[in-house]
């Protein structure tokens, strides 16, 4: 399997939307690298009603047992330094961090690597990857705002979990679609989530 990503989970609210991103990955076929911060799993188990092992092969089974068949997914541990997105040597060319919150974004921006999470996302950058920052806070203070420029300077994407509504969304379901929907774009990865601007359906947006 060509197709690796790795993917976090970090304490901001938001966790439908790592959720989406996570079973969109594997119906297209992708190895997924999934780190989960401990705050993202207290996020996942008040938002979602799914309380995941901190062990990462109990994590891993619990996952699979609700998300497609299709793809590969490997739950890795916040120390795991001997796995492939600790080493540029090995890491994934991509690395979203959905959703990422204002702590996490502050280690990255940073260059702090205190886990295996944030040394994933530093490799990223210094190997000139695509890194993609889905922060889910409001309102942004000054700090938070120097970070997200800082990171973008160094070649990252910051993509606030802020859905629109020209799609005319009928559930919370849509909204998350939007978003995930966007980052989907960005990573190259076809889909048929939701509608574009100027299309009726989603199924005219794929075809064009």
């Amino acid at each position: 399997m060509s197709k690796t990503i790795s993917l976090a989970w970090t304490g901001a609210s938001g966790a439908p939307y790592g959720l989406k991103l996570l079973e969109c990955l594997l119906v297209a076929d992708y190895r997924v690298y999934l780190m989960i911060s401990s705050a993202a799993r207290v996020v996942l188990a008040t938002e979602n009603d799914i309380k995941l092992s901190a062990a990462p092969e109990k994590a891993t089974a619990q996952l699979k047992a609700i998300m497609p068949q299709t793809g590969e997914l490997q739950v890795l541990g916040k120390d795991d330094w001997f796995s492939s997105p600790a080493s540029g040597s090995a890491a994934p060319k991509q690395m979203v961090i959905c959703p990422c919150s204002t702590g996490t974004l502050a280690a990255v921006a940073t260059g702090m690597s205190n886990s295996l999470l944030e040394r994933a996302a530093d490799v990223v950058l210094k190997e000139r990857g695509q890194l993609i920052l889905v922060p889910r806070e409001t309102p942004f203070n000054a700090i938070h705002l120097e970070h997200m420029l800082n990171l973008t300077r160094l070649g990252a994407t910051i993509m606030p979990a802020a859905p629109g509504f020209y799609h005319h969304p009928k559930s919370i379901e849509d909204l998350i679609d939007f978003v995930v929907a966007r980052i989907l774009d960005h990573l190259g990865i076809a889909h048929t989530l939701t509608g574009r601007w100027g299309y009726n359906t989603p199924q005219q947006a794929s075809q064009d």
